[in-house]
C-alpha cells in the first residue's frame, strides 16, 4: 500500500518541538504583548563528566497566533485583529464601505465568465468559505493628516506598535553585546566577512551625544584621518556615512520612534491589516527576511498560496509578497491577508495587467488607481511600484544580451513605447503617495531596469 501525501509530510499546524510560546508586555502601553519562542536546550556534558545545565534561548518569532498552542482558530475565521483598538484610539480614521468587489478583479472578463469557469472546476477541489458572519469594515485617514507611522513618529509619538517594535529588537541585545563588547574592537567576527575596510558603526556603548553629534562630524577633517573618536573608517562608503548603523546600549521605543522620525527605517502596516504584527525595517535593526508567494496561471489555489504563508511565517519570513498573476488575484490576497501575521506585499501592475487581458498597453492611469485603492482597502502594507522605468531610459536596454529582466519594468517599458509618452507611475508619483498616506501603505521602489547579466 502506498502511503498518503499526508502520512508523512508535516503540516503548518503542528507545533515546533522543543519549545514554547512566551510573551512580554508593553510598560508605555500595557495591552502590548510581544510573543517570543523559548526555545529549551540540553545539558553540556564536558570531558570531566560534569554537566552544565544551559538557559531556555528565547528567539524573535513570526508565526502569529498560529505559534500559539491555545490560539483555537481558522483559517476561515481568519486571525484576530490585534491593532485594530490602537488604530481606533488615536482618533483619525474612518470606516466606510469602500469599493465593490467585480469579477474584473479576480481577472475575469465578467460575473458570467465567473460562473462558467467555477461550473468546470474539480467539485472534489478544497474551497474556502469565510466563517466570518459580519462583514470587515474598512478604514481610511478621515483628520487632515497622514495615518502613517512617519507622521506620528515626527509628531514625537510613540506609537503601540513602536513599543512592540522595541522588545522585540531589543531582545536578548544585552547578552550580545556582553559577548561582543566594544564593536569597534570585535574579535568574535571574521574578518573575511566584512564588504569594506574598518567599520561605520559606533560602539555599542556610545553615548547619545555622540550619536547625535555624528552626522555632523560626516565629511570633517575627524572623519577624513579615521579617527575612532566616532568609530568612522575612510575607506567606508559615503552611503554608509551618510546612513552610519548606530545601535545604541538598548532599543527603546523612543530610539524606534526617532530612527522612523529621520527616515532610516519604515513600519510597513496597513491600518486595514490589523492582524499583522509590527515590524521594522532599517539599517539599525535587525535583518529582515521576505518570502514570495503566488499562484501562476497554471498552478496553485488559494488554499495552497494560504498553507504557503503559513508555512514561511512558521519559518521565520518577516515579511511575504503575493506575486499572484493567477485567476482570483483579489480572492487569494483576501485570504492571505487575513491570515497573515506579517506584512504582505505586492506588485499591483501585476493585477492590473489582469484587468486588461494582458495587454500592457491598454493600461491605463485610472485602471491602476483603481487598483491600488482596492488593494490598499483590503490591507497590503507595501507596494513595489516600477515609477523609475522613464520614456528615455528604455533604450538604453536595447544593446543588452538580457534586456529588461524586471516583469514590472518590461511591463512599463512596454506601454511607454506603445504611446510614447512618459511612465504614468512617475507622472501621478503625488496622486499614488496621496493614497498609500490614507492607509499607511509603505513604497518598495522596483528596480525596473535592473541588469540581467553583466553583458
Amino acid at each position: 500500500m502506498i502511503a498518503t501525501k499526508e502520512s508523512f509530510e508535516p503540516h503548518s499546524t503542528e507545533p515546533l518541538p522543543n519549545s514554547r510560546r512566551v510573551y512580554v508586555s508593553g510598560k508605555l502601553h500595557p495591552d502590548v504583548r510581544v510573543p517570543l519562542r523559548e526555545i529549551s536546550q540540553a545539558p553540556t556534558k564536558s570531558f570531566n563528566g560534569q554537566i552544565e545545565e544551559n538557559e531556555p534561548v528565547r528567539v524573535y518569532d513570526t508565526s502569529g497566533p498560529w505559534g500559539d498552542p491555545d490560539f483555537k482558530g481558522t483559517v476561515e475565521e481568519g486571525l484576530p485583529p490585534l491593532r485594530r483598538s490602537w488604530i481606533l484610539a488615536r482618533g483619525d480614521v474612518s470606516e466606510y464601505e469602500g469599493r465593490e468587489v467585480t469579477a474584473r478583479d479576480d481577472g475575469w472578463l465578467s460575473d458570467a465568465h465567473q460562473r462558467h469557469a467555477a461550473k468546470r472546476q474539480d467539485p472534489t477541489n478544497f474551497k474556502l468559505e469565510t466563517r466570518n458572519p459580519k462583514p470587515r469594515r474598512l478604514l481610511r485617514a478621515s483628520a487632515s493628516h497622514p495615518v502613517t507611522q512617519l507622521w506620528y513618529a515626527r509628531q514625537g509619538i510613540i506609537t503601540p506598535e513602536m513599543e512592540f517594535i522595541a522588545i522585540r529588537e531589543n531582545h536578548r541585545l544585552g547578552n550580545w553585546r556582553s559577548a561582543i563588547g566594544d564593536l569597534r574592537n570585535d574579535n568574535l567576527r571574521n574578518d573575511l566577512h566584512k564588504q569594506h575596510a574598518g567599520s561605520s558603526q559606533l560602539a555599542i556603548g556610545s553615548s547619545s551625544s555622540a550619536i547625535g553629534s555624528s552626522a555632523s562630524a560626516i565629511g570633517s577633517s575627524a572623519l577624513a584621518t579615521g579617527s575612532s573618536a566616532i568609530g568612522y573608517s575612510e575607506y567606508a562608503p559615503s552611503v554608509f556615512r551618510r546612513f552610519p548603523q548606530r545601535i545604541p546600549a538598548e532599543i527603546t521605543p523612543e530610539f524606534v520612534r526617532s530612527e522612523v522620525a529621520a527616515g532610516r527605517a519604515i513600519i510597513p502596516n496597513n491600518i486595514n491589516h490589523p492582524e499583522s504584527e509590527p515590524m521594522i525595517i532599517g539599517r539599525n535593526f535587525l535583518v529582515k527576511i521576505n518570502a514570495n508567494i503566488g499562484n501562476s496561471a497554471v498552478a496553485s489555489s488559494i488554499e495552497e498560496e494560504v498553507e504557503k504563508m503559513r508555512w514561511a511565517t512558521k519559518w521565520g519570513a518577516d515579511t511575504v509578497m503575493d506575486l499572484s498573476t493567477g485567476k482570483n488575484i483579489h480572492a487569494t490576497r483576501e485570504w492571505i491577508l487575513r491570515n497573515s501575521p506579517v506584512p504582505i506585499g505586492t506588485v499591483p501592475i501585476y493585477q492590473a495587467l489582469e484587468k486588461v487581458g494582458g495587454k500592457a498597453e491598454d493600461l491605463t492611469w485610472e485602471l491602476f488607481r483603481d487598483t491600488l485603492i482596492e488593494q490598499a482597502e483590503q490591507g497590503v502594507d507595501y507596494f513595489t511600484i516600477h515609477a523609475g522605468v522613464l520614456l528615455r531610459f528604455v533604450p538604453l536596454t536595447a544593446n543588452r544580451m538580457t534586456g529588461i529582466v524586471s516583469r514590472g519594468g518590461s511591463i512599463m517599458a512596454k506601454w511607454c513605447l506603445a504611446h510614447h509618452k512618459e511612465n504614468f507611475l512617475y507622472t501621478h508619483w503625488d496622486d499614488i503617495c496621496d493614497i498609500m498616506a490614507a492607509y499607511d501603505v509603505a513604497f518598495s521602489i522596483g528596480d525596473g531596469l535592473r541588469p540581467g547579466s553583466i553583458a
